[in-house]
This record gives C-alpha cells, structure tokens and sequence, in this order.
C-alpha cells in the first residue's frame, strides 16, 4: 500500500499542508525543529492510532486550538480509501472512512501499514521491557488488527483491577477482574510466542547478513511458567499465579502477572544483548529488528510505507547498505533528512524542503 495525499489542519506545528505523495522514496529535507518528524508522525498515528513521541493526544493539537485533523488517501490493491481523524484535545476521537462516518477510531487499523525506523529505536535494544512490548504488539496489530481490541482490551482490564488492589478491595470484587486480565492476557501472550516462532529465525538471518561474528536471537521472558501458543493454557497459568501472589499484588498495589509484566530478550551470542553489546551491535541489533519486522510482512503479502526519521546520520556504511537497499525496493518509503550530507549518494527520489511548517518540492529524481 502507499499514501497519495496527505492533509494536515492544526496538526502539531501545521496550520494547513497539502501533501501530495507518490511510490517510490521521497525525502524531507530540514533542519531539526523545522516539521519533518511532524509529517512523518502523522501517518503513524494513522497505523497505530497513538504517537510514537507523546503518550497522550494533546502536544498533537496546534496551540489554540481543539482539534487536529488528519487525512490520506491510501492505494491498496487497486483500491482508493480516503481516511479521515479528527484528533481532540479533550474529548474521544472521531474518524471517517470514505466520508462515511465509523463507531470508532479502531476501524482504522489495518489501512495504513508502516514500518518506522529512527535513533530512537536504540532503546528497543537499551531500554526497558515497556518499548520492546510495544514494538511486538504493533507488529502484531498490523498483522492481524483485531489483536488492537484485544490489547485494548487487556490494558482496560488490567487498569481496573489495579485500581481494586490499590483500594484493598476483597478477594471477591477481584474475580471478575482476574478473569478477564486472564482471559486477554492468555491471547495476547499466544499471540506473542506465535509470532516470534516465526520471527526469531528472519532476525536472526538479518543480523547474520549484517555482522557475521555472532548469532542473535530472541527468547521471550514470561511472568508464567512455560507460557504456550494454546491461549487457553496461558490463562489458567495466569489464574494460578494469581493465587500464589495474591497478598504481593494487594500489598504493593498492583498486577504482578500477565504479558505487561513479560520482556523480549535480546540475545547475541551466549550473552543478553542489554550492558553487553557494543554501540556498533546495538544498531545492528536495532536495524536488523526492523528490518525483520519488514521482511515477516512481506511474507504475509503486505507492502507496508518504510518511514526512515533521521536515520543515516547515525549508521555506518555498512549498515547503511542494507538500510538503502530496502529504502530502494518498498512501495513507498518516506525520509527526513536534517542536511543533505546525512543523505547516501546513491539513495535519490522526489525531495520537499522543510522550513518554517512549509512543504516545498524542490526536486523530482527517479
């Protein structure tokens, strides 16, 4: 799939933009702080219906106003779907596909497919469990979209029984709660190891081709003992654990089990990856994530936007090769770029200059 016009009002620094877009790459050229990431970033929220910098909707809003509001035109197998978001400061979310309106925003998801790679993502390799959780699940919704109603709906469970162990509420009030944590939890972590039984061997073959010294993997770290791809069984595990932990979770307030609790280990060679690997592995790790993740849904028949954000500047050649000859070969690849320099040579395609919120095409390469 690709995006053929994109339209911003009082989104982030965005009073109004007119974007038009074709297959191919095409390259954002500014200086930081100009609005590149801001074009870049609405399309994600498209995808994956929250942003990748903010943990809530209001910074999206322009200052002054109430409402941001996003439109695209995607190409999707011979098909045009015109989607439309209306962002709101303080109230729900409203969204239309085709003009007709939908009961809610997550009839979105599974429209706009894309795979994001910027400096950021050193942290799926550095940082804690939380961003390395969210990076599987979103590969997981655009997979399949309706694990999006399945994380919704585990996280609204597992807010509420929170919420009851932290009022110190019997054992009875908890149940039904228990259950339902239980129950999405059970999918979501079968969701998961399915997954990554098809996963782990393409990022391992990735990293491979990039740095052949060391075999990387990936190894799923539960708050269950051996979780299983059968939902069922991961829910009565859950139910168990419960059990034994009962009085921890009352005394400290909180969930101790279910998939918000679990990690994806990182590993290279016979170490774990995290205060172990060089900066140079780290982005080899980092890359070859991504570029799994585009492989994996490419096996599935999708053609997901490649969006690179500021992401030359920080490889080396090398790396910067298998990075280019995937940016070559998508339907549609979207980059930003702070000065020219930071741009491979042999990576060339429409270019828009970025400054001052303005979008201005100023070279139109093959």
């Amino acid at each position: 799939m690709w995006i053929n016009h994109l339209s911003l009002k009082n989104f982030r620094s965005y009073e109004e933009l007119e974007l038009p877009l074709e297959p191919g790459v095409t390259i954002f050229l500014g200086r930081n702080g100009e609005g590149k990431t801001n074009i870049v970033e609405s399309l994600l929220y498209l995808a994956f219906l929250s942003s990748h910098r903010t943990a809530n909707d209001q910074p999206l809003v322009r200052l002054g106003n109430q409402a941001a509001y996003v439109r695209a035109k995607t190409e999707n197998s011979e098909r045009e779907i015109l989607l439309e978001l209306e962002i709101n400061a303080e109230k729900a979310n409203r969204a239309r596909i085709n003009q007709n309106p939908v009961r809610s925003q997550k009839e979105l998801y599974g429209i706009v497919q894309a795979v994001y790679f910027s400096p950021e993502d050193l942290d799926l390799v550095r940082g804690d469990p939380s961003g390395r959780r969210r990076f599987f699940d979103e590969l997981l919704i655009l997979r399949s979209p309706r694990f999006a109603g399945v994380i919704s709906d585990y996280e609204r469970a597992l807010k509420q029984r929170n919420s009851l162990l932290k009022s110190r509420s019997s054992y009875s009030s908890l149940a039904s709660w228990d259950q339902q944590v239980a129950d999405f939890g059970g999918q979501l972590i079968a969701a998961r190891l399915k997954t990554l039984q098809e996963y782990n061997p393409i990022f391992t073959e990735v990293y491979k081709e990039i740095n052949e010294a060391k075999i990387a993997g990936i190894t799923y770290k539960s708050s269950i003992e051996k979780p299983s791809e059968d939902p069922t069984v991961n829910t009565d595990k859950i139910l168990e654990k419960m059990v034994e932990v009962k009085n921890q979770e009352i005394d400290r307030g909180i969930t101790l089990v279910g998939p918000h609790r679990d990690d994806l280990l990182l590993t290279l060679g016979d170490h774990f990856v995290k205060g172990y690997a060089s900066h140079g592995e780290s982005w080899s790790i980092a890359l070859s994530l991504k570029l799994a993740t585009y492989q994996l849904l490419q096996n599935d028949g999708l053609e997901p936007i490649l969006i690179l954000d500021d992401v030359f500047s920080e490889l080396d050649e090398e790396r910067r090769d298998h990075l280019i000859a995937l940016a070559n070969s998508a339907k549609q690849t979207l980059i930003t770029v702070a000065v020219q320099s930071d741009l491979p040579p042999n990576l060339t395609g429409r270019t828009f200059v970025v400054k001052n919120g303005s979008v201005k095409l100023v070279s139109h390469e093959a």
